[in-house]
């Protein structure tokens, strides 16, 4: 089955980093305000998630979670976990390290959508006719 959040080599290796120096740890993929939209990573049970979050899987042996509403936003794709260099999120445990933890995403085939019971967006089936549009007080050329 396809997984919805897999890691680079890369954050995997930071991700046992951070365990041999924190414990356990969880994630939880930010939805904006102060630290942007970055996977945020916390010794676990230092989130607190509620009936907001859900459970998108493991990385690292680690739970890696998401809010429903922001879910709907990225439920046709793959979330992939990669690191960079730079400064973190504030409250993100990889800030010391001079790296971040960063989401890529790739959009999931018809199949891996199928496989995951998710129905595919429908785009608009009709072309859009631009021939009458007029841009106010403007003109026409010819």
């Amino acid at each position: 089955m396809v997984e919805r959040v897999i890691a680079t080599e890369a954050a995997l290796q930071l991700i046992e980093k951070l365990k041999a120096k924190y414990g356990a740890l969880m994630f939880h993929q930010s939805g904006g305000c102060c630290d942007g939209s970055s996977p945020m990573c916390y010794s676990l049970g230092e989130f607190l998630v509620g009936d907001a979050d859900m459970l998108l899987g493991e990385i690292g042996s680690c739970p890696f979670y998401m809010s429903h509403a922001q879910f709907q936003y990225w439920k046709h794709t793959q979330l992939i976990i990669d690191v960079v260099p730079g400064r973190g999120g504030m409250f993100s445990l990889e800030g010391p390290e001079g790296l971040r933890f960063l989401t890529r995403s790739k959009l999931f085939t018809e199949e891996e959508l199928a496989d995951l019971g998710v129905e595919r967006i429908q785009l608009g089936t009709t072309p859009l006719d631009l021939s009458n549009f007029t841009v106010p007080g403007a003109t026409k050329p010819g």
